[in-house]
């Protein structure tokens, strides 16, 4: 039998007993909340935040709550031992009270240490949901129907042990959905949490020092919305349609449309009648397009300012603000270099270019946020769903060692051994300080075999020295070139005055087949070094060479030059080098091919150390020659460097630069635009261009601008053409 209207009235004086939900570490701030809506008796555990008060304290939460999940109303709390103790309570209660039997409804269950006989969450639901349809089919001959995805009602059936209790779910779905989202980037940020970064950074008390809040990496703009809407006392739910109370029988339509009324005569008055800055940038155009969206459809278009820019061109737009931003977690090993040096990036630019700001840095891998270089002043712990993650504010820069010393060679003591070398050392650096210092260059060829008696290469990376030794062949001695080397290894030591950890030392001989390619990752430490005002990863130990061709160094800025406004493809790109001078150069987009995906990691981990990536710079796995017959891309800058000899793991046929380059240019030159140049490497000491080429295309040979002054040595170190097509002529 139905209660009277009058007992309804008693009992809706009484008080009601709710929880709000939420994510790990944002209890205390949902506690604050509900204190301030008029909540008594509040009590916070790991989660939940519960509560005692009348109706109008859970409608205030749905409205207002920034950081809460859910608000659930308690409807019995009951016994539950089995099953049939959860069948037997529910089917006690006046469902018709609650929801008609035209009304769809949905149970949701959370199981926490329950009894061995209550063991799957989705067979405790049914249990209520059986309950619910026998009582209305026994009472009115028909029962309300299940809809998982979008209820009129939602239940909460929570159990711990055997303690249940049973909720109607005045939210319905979770109030992180505020209305406004209609499109969002990879692994978007939910509202709730967006708002707790928002709160916990300690912007919104500080606006008036810091009148600016800047994502660099905005993905779909909810830090920035969220912090609009907070500076605006805007209520995060008055963008929603539905709430989980309107399909209720007992919700109060006059409490609810008094509420909202309220909220917006509050959002009037404390609009700001001078907004701070918002500006948010992210490098992938289509997330741009939809943070846009975002913020038109929160009501901010005029309010919130978002470009698309990579991390790279990232400038302060005032001398005060606060850099806030939630960057990639690099979940996945093979993102997680890459996420490392994106850091380190992140973390120069903010030195360099943020004298004065706040940084707010939020993320999953704390250890790696020590590649930012700040000094952290607080540390927040919160959850992104299942994952841990720390909020670090920072300010202060921790000090960052100088990698380059100034050295001074000092000369040998007269008469000491191997002085014919060491004075050969120092001319050449005498020869060559003046330019590397008017270049800024600080990755250089010392020298070359310059004396045949010592057969190595010498090249200075920023404050190490690679040593490679030639092999000497069979007719040498072999115990004699070995203490030749030792001896060259004690003069480099002494005229530069280094310990042996700043030494690397390989021998140059030709391989063969696997062993080019016999590294499966990066092992050794990674060294980042400069050149031309990009930065790059070298690895001394690893392989024959270091990551970085020095006799490029003019290639690559050559391709910088070019590529303004155009479409860049790396061939054989190894570590990327090149695809980062393009990128430097304006590149609007890049392409980098290599078969090696251990090179391609080096090349994603170059691109972020300089502020690069996105889906507008592309890496992909594949062999070059395949690649180009199935490509339909055309690029107005192709560079194609490949190696002279290669049967690798990877191929099924050997690639030889002499027999192979027609036909591997012919293949480049179709994806070469009308208007297009490819440049074409090889270091092949015997190579001979294939004069059939000059027929089909306009062919030039730039070798002789393309070796450096630390090169010319040995002016055949590499050979360089530009190919176009001929209409161009």
């Amino acid at each position: 039998m139905l209660n009277s209207p009058r007992k309804a009235r008693k009992r809706k004086k009484q008080p009601l007993q709710f929880t709000a939900t939420c994510a790990s570490g944002l209890e205390e701030l949902v506690e604050a909340e509900i204190q301030g809506f008029g909540g008594s008796s509040v009590t916070r555990q790991q989660g939940a935040v519960t509560w005692i008060g009348n109706l109008e304290t859970g409608y205030r939460a749905c409205l207002w709550s920034r950081f809460a999940s859910r608000i659930l109303l308690e409807l019995t709390r009951f016994d539950a031992p089995d099953p049939d103790a959860i069948y037997s309570h529910v089917g006690t209660i006046h469902w018709d009270d609650h929801f008609t039997v035209k009304s769809t409804f949905a149970v949701h269950t959370t199981l926490v240490n329950a009894s061995a006989a209550i063991n799957h969450s989705q067979f405790a639901a049914f249990r209520v949901k059986d309950a619910i349809a026998d009582q209305f089919r026994k009472r009115f001959g028909k029962r309300p129907n299940v809809d998982i995805s979008d209820p009129d009602v939602r239940l909460n059936l929570h159990i711990q042990g055997t303690a249940a209790s049973l909720s109607l779910d005045l939210s319905g779905e979770s109030l992180h959905r505020r209305g406004y989202r209609t499109g969002s980037g990879e692994a978007p940020l939910k509202e709730t949490l967006a708002a707790a970064i928002v709160h916990l950074s300690g912007w919104p008390q500080r606006i008036g020092e810091e009148p600016i809040l800047l994502d660099p990496m905005c993905g779909s703009g909810t830090l920035l919305i969220e912090a609009a809407l907070m500076i605006s006392n805007s209520a995060p739910g008055l963008l929603r349609k539905t709430f989980g109370f309107m399909g209720w029988n007992k919700h109060d339509h006059l409490l609810w449309e008094r509420l909202v009324q309220e909220a917006l005569e509050q959002e009037n008055r404390s609009m700001p009648k001078v907004w701070p800055q918002f500006i948010g940038y992210d490098a992938d155009p289509g997330v741009v397009a939809a943070a846009r969206k975002n913020a038109v459809a929160a009501g901010l278009r005029d309010v919130i300012v978002i470009q698309h820019r990579q991390l790279a061109q990232l400038h302060s737009p005032g001398t005060h603000g606060c850099l806030l931003t939630n960057p990639p977690y690099g979940e996945r090993l093979a993102d997680k270099e890459t996420v490392k040096y994106l850091y380190r990036c992140l973390g120069r630019i903010f030195r360099t270019r943020f004298s004065g700001w706040t940084l707010g840095f939020f993320t999953a891998n704390p250890d790696l946020a020590e590649m930012v270089g700040v000094q952290w002043k607080d540390r927040q712990r919160l959850y992104n769903g299942p994952i841990r993650c720390q909020l670090l504010i920072g300010k202060e820069s921790s000090s960052v060692a100088k990698q380059a010393p100034d050295w001074t060679l000092t000369p040998l003591p007269s008469g000491t051994t191997g002085q014919d070398l060491a004075q050969r050392l120092m001319k050449n650096w005498a020869a060559l300080l003046p330019w590397t210092r008017s270049e800024e260059i600080s990755c250089f060829r010392l020298y070359d075999a310059d004396i045949p008696e010592y057969n190595l290469a010498i090249d200075i990376y920023e404050g190490w020295v690679h040593v490679q030794e030639y092999a000497a062949p069979s007719t040498v001695d072999r115990q004699k070139a070995e203490q030749r080397f030792n001896l060259a290894l004690d003069v480099i030591r002494s005229l530069f005055s280094l310990p042996r950890s700043r030494v690397f030392l390989k021998t140059r001989k030709k391989q063969k087949g696997p062993q080019q390619y016999q590294k499966t990752a990066d092992t050794g430490t990674l060294y980042e070094v400069r050149e031309g005002g990009a930065r790059f990863l070298v690895n001394f130990t690893d392989y024959l060479d270091t990551g970085l061709f020095l006799d490029h160094r003019l290639t690559r800025a050559r391709l910088q030059q070019l590529s303004q406004g155009k479409t860049f493809l790396n061939l054989f790109a190894y570590t990327g080098t090149a695809t980062v001078y393009a990128a430097m150069g304006g590149a609007a987009a890049t392409t980098t091919v290599d078969i090696s995906e251990v090179y391609l990691a080096r090349a994603r981990a170059n691109l972020a150390l300089n502020g690069y990536g996105g889906p507008l710079h592309q890496t992909v796995q594949a062999d070059c020659l395949h690649w180009l017959t199935t490509a339909t891309e055309r690029f107005g800058v192709i560079f194609v460097d490949p190696p002279t000899f290669s049967n690798s793991r990877h191929r099924q046929q050997v690639f030889d630069v002499q027999k192979d380059h027609a036909v591997l240019l012919r293949l480049a030159m179709r994806r070469l635009s009308r208007d297009g140049l490819l440049i074409f490497s090889t270091n092949s000491r015997k190579f001979t261009l294939d004069t059939t080429l000059d027929s089909e295309f306009a062919v030039r040979e730039i070798s002789a601008e393309t070796i450096p002054p630390d090169f010319q040595r040995n002016r055949r170190m590499h050979r360089c053409w530009e190919l176009q097509h001929q209409h161009r002529f």
